[in-house]
């Protein structure tokens, strides 16, 4: 399964080379502050933020850092469904369950890259996000590794990813092209706004070869927070 991630099918591709781009602009965005904690979102479900944030770990893998992808999509995870790992234990086992974290991390084909998939969904979501615990737990992974990458639920379903943009350094959404809403994306924006969650830019997904031109089918584009 993790073969049918472009920037390891096809690292030659526009698509891949799209991705590097993506991971040169956040870190040239972090020239005056480190992003140690990054999550990726979007206004609704649907749009890609997984395979965004997957191929985006790959990458930041593959530059050197030491990454670890965390699932915190509790109530429809797929970061394992991506990297073709079992979800039987993860996240909610350690925070719930006290479950060791060496336990649950899984080290992943792609050298530095390591996965923590959700686990089981808890009855509680927001409120498990929104623990002590769990604030504690990523400071603890920021010391660990050099870049902790989160998949977050889309804003408006439900308030999780106002929850995550808290305990993290920046958010990235992804807007599907065509699909994503100006007036979603203008809720969402203001949504992590009032928490006091920073936003790092917006990924443009599934652009078509009309509009994109040069990258292809499915570019992804990267722009910087224009606030």
């Amino acid at each position: 399964m993790l073969k049918k991630l472009v920037t390891l099918r096809n690292p030659k591709s526009r698509t891949a080379e799209a991705f590097r781009t993506l991971r040169t602009n956040i870190q040239f965005s972090s020239l005056d502050k480190e992003y140690k904690a990054i999550a990726v979102t979007s206004s609704g479900a649907g749009e890609g933020k997984s395979t965004v944030m997957s191929n985006l770990a790959i990458t930041m893998a593959e530059s050197g850092k030491n990454v670890i992808l965390v699932d915190c999509d509790f109530r429809k995870p797929s970061i394992h469904k991506k990297m073709g790992i079992t979800n039987s234990v993860g996240l909610t086992n350690i925070l719930v369950q006290g479950v060791k974290k060496e336990e649950c991390v899984v080290k992943s084909t792609v050298n530095n890259l390591f996965i923590l998939t959700s686990g089981p969904v808890p009855p509680n979501p927001a409120e498990l996000l929104g623990s002590k615990k769990m604030r504690d737990f990523i400071e603890g992974l920021k010391s660990e590794f050099d870049l902790v990458l989160i998949d977050a639920p889309p804003v408006l379903a439900v308030t999780d990813a106002q929850i995550i943009s808290t305990i993290v350094d920046g958010v990235i959404f992804v807007a599907s092209y065509g699909e994503a809403q100006k007036n979603a994306l203008v809720d969402a924006k203001q949504l992590i706004d009032k928490v006091g969650g920073k936003i790092l830019g917006v990924v443009f997904n599934k652009v078509p070869q009309s509009v994109s031109g040069y990258y292809g089918k499915y570019y992804k584009g990267y722009y910087g927070n224009e606030n």
